[in-house]
């Protein structure tokens, strides 16, 4: 059980509850499945569960590393995983005409 508090105010939570819901399960283009944590990088959630997001100047820059995420296109360079209400989150190639 863990006690945080804000504006004066003390909250009790018990922090296996928590760790639970911040578990997100991916759902990659390849058709595997993973599990990992809000906030986790995109780059290494990829590579843990063996798919390989391309990638360019690592900066967030040219686009080369942008996939779909449950429909909103993110650079994978420069972003995290998100909380997920259903717990689940589906990561697609962002297709770019230009590329």
């Amino acid at each position: 059980m863990g006690i945080a508090s804000a504006r004066g105010c003390r909250f009790a939570f018990n922090s296996t509850m928590e760790s639970k819901q911040s578990t997100i399960t991916i759902q990659w283009p390849n058709g595997s499945q993973s599990d990992c944590s809000k906030g986790d990088d995109w780059l290494r959630a990829a590579q843990e569960a063996g798919v390989h997001i391309p990638t360019g100047c690592l900066g967030g820059s040219c686009g080369a590393c942008e996939i779909e995420v449950n429909g909103q296109t993110v650079r994978a360079c420069i972003s995290t995983v998100p909380a997920s209400k259903s717990g689940s989150l589906s990561v697609e190639f962002a297709t770019d005409p230009y590329w």
